[in-house]
């Protein structure tokens, strides 16, 4: 991770919200094709925040991310 990158946290925050925002968007959709659409894209948000969650882990695990590793 570059000094450029913004944290795992924040990335997650905002794929949250993106899924949060297409789900509501498919209640609103004019038609099949459009509700679909936007349930794939909320799918895909969900998908890269579960990712990013592993990520978050894997940096607690290497001493990378904001909080300490877990005492073993």
């Amino acid at each position: 991770m570059t000094a450029e990158d913004p944290p795992t946290q924040d990335l997650k925050l905002r794929q949250l919200a993106q899924e949060r925002a297409e789900r509501e968007q498919v209640a609103d959709a004019e038609n099949e094709a459009d509700a679909e659409r936007h349930l794939r894209r909320a799918d895909k948000a969900a998908y890269l925040r579960r990712k990013l969650e592993e990520r978050e882990r894997s940096e607690r695990a290497a001493g990378l991310g904001d909080e300490p590793p877990p005492a073993a």
